[in-house]
């Protein structure tokens, strides 16, 4: 037994990419178009310099308290406790150079290899601690046993510590070619230092995944004030955009009085008008939560997030046909994001009122062709089909829906009833094929439907529609 505990012990803290994208949900996924935007305006030159396509990795918004942020595969996540908590964007840069020097190194992949490693010597104890027994020396046997536990998870902490060294080292690299100061490295591993020193408990550090803090900084240091983009600073633009999220994610995230209380009343800051506007939101003050809001719309008339916030608090709050105008200029200013349409389709849709509706409808499909993996969107598309009368369109909607959200069994049913009034041949009707071959079963399930060809012998890879996993934060080596 405790030898099966010490392997689940090592698997479960170096599994990067075991979860689902629907299970990666169930942990609190953000969407956010300032956010992401803010995200990916930091991400896509980091990734550049260190050799990574950056439309191939995505960017996840953790709904989670904690200073934190982890990579691999193809995803990197940052916790919502985290953008609250750094100062500046280089502090942010820094951590995300972090995370990329994981990915860029493969550290997810070699992970496995590493586990491997730490079991052979836990294998060979169980052999030899079944040969003490047997010989009639069953004290020495569970001594073996013991040790050999003990060796592999060793070995398997300091592979990883090796790899968060190696990691930091580069992430230095990474800023340095862009010409960005690296500074906020040794900020952000200061803060964990005074974080570990407030826990005051004694931590073993031969016992921790990751070096200690304290030790990073002391690696890093020498290197960091040694580069010639030190002293280079964050635009001040760059820090009030990193200030005003700060403020949304008080404003929706924590408790609203509290908000406040922190963008008390005299403050006249954009930052607090933001924070105010979502707190007196949030508590049903609708008209504190417009006043507020409309000082920022007047003060900077072209900030697209400004107009979808005012957009966003009448649509939920049953006024829909407001909704539509804030939402229209939030496109205006910005018509390449794919969850501003969104917002403004199901402002549209909300109205009932047929032109609206189909309006609603081709805002949703412009929305989809941006952002054709959104499961959400698909499920709001199916709802205006529907309300339109055309079922045939909204089931295959609801399939696509349904695929994005992984669930393949509804996404075949769903598929199956939209193909019957497809005529055969058109755009929709291979849509409708694609998804079912995606999703039927190798074995037991229903006969494909006339015209749809039986696949040959299927491998992992060969599904288009295949999705990649998205990395656990609760079990990750690949965590800041």
């Amino acid at each position: 037994m405790n030898l099966r505990k010490g392997l689940i012990s090592i698997a479960a803290a170096s599994v990067a990419l075991g979860s689902t994208l629907a299970q990666a949900q169930g942990l609190g996924v953000l969407r956010d178009a300032e956010m992401e935007e803010f995200l990916d305006d930091h991400t896509r030159p980091i990734l550049d310099v260190a050799g990574i396509a950056p439309g191939s990795i995505h960017i996840l918004i953790i709904n989670d308290g904690s200073f934190n942020a982890f990579a691999g595969g193809r995803y990197m996540g940052i916790h919502t406790g985290l953008l609250t908590t750094i100062d500046t964007p280089r502090q942010m840069e820094a951590i995300i150079a972090h995370e990329a020097g994981h990915l860029a190194g493969g550290h997810s992949v070699r992970s496995s290899d590493a586990i491997a490693a730490a079991t052979r010597p836990m294998i060979l104890s169980l052999v030899l601690a079944v040969g003490a027994i047997a010989a009639g020396a069953p004290q020495a046997g569970i001594g073996i046993l013991g040790l050999g536990q003990n060796i592999g998870i060793a070995n398997y902490l300091s592979y990883s510590r090796g790899q968060e060294s190696a990691t930091d080292q580069a992430s230095i690299t990474y800023l340095d070619r862009l010409g960005h100061s690296s500074k906020g490295a040794l900020e952000v591993w200061g803060k964990l230092r005074n974080a570990q020193i407030i826990r005051g408990r004694k931590i073993n550090p031969y016992q921790q995944t990751h070096p200690m803090a304290n030790t990073r900084l002391a690696s890093l240091k020498r290197r960091v004030e040694a580069s010639p983009y030190y002293d280079v600073e964050d635009s001040p633009e760059e820090i009030e955009r990193l200030i005003l999220i700060q403020a949304k994610i008080r404003g929706f995230l924590h408790d609203p009085e509290s908000t406040l209380r922190y963008y008390k009343e005299e403050d006249q800051s954009d930052a607090a008008h933001y924070g105010r506007a979502v707190a007196y939101f949030r508590l049903s003050e609708m008209d504190k939560a417009l006043i507020e809001v409309h000082v920022l719309t007047a003060k900077y008339p072209e900030n697209p997030y400004y107009h979808e916030l005012e957009g966003q608090m009448l649509f939920e709050y049953g006024r829909a046909k407001e909704a539509i105008a804030p939402h229209q200029l939030s496109i205006k200013l910005k018509p390449d994001n794919a969850l501003l349409r969104l917002n403004l389709g199901r402002a549209l849709l909300a109205t009932d009122e047929l032109a609206n509706t189909q309006e609603g409808v081709e805002e949703i499909k412009r929305a989809l062709f941006l952002e054709p993996d959104n499961s959400f969107g698909w499920f709001e598309l199916a709802r205006g089909y529907s309300t339109l009368g055309n079922d045939f369109m909204a089931n295959l909607a609801t399939a696509e829906s349904r695929y994005n959200a992984g669930d393949k069994a509804a996404a075949n049913q769903f598929a199956r009833r939209a193909m019957i009034g497809l005529q055969r041949g058109t755009r929709e009707w291979r849509q409708a094929s694609d998804i079912i071959l995606a999703t039927q079963p190798e074995e037991g399930g229903p006969p494909l439907p006339p015209g749809i060809e039986e696949p040959g012998p299927r491998k992992p890879d060969d599904n288009p529609r295949k999705r990649p996993d998205v990395p656990d934060p609760t079990f990750s080596d690949q965590s800041l």
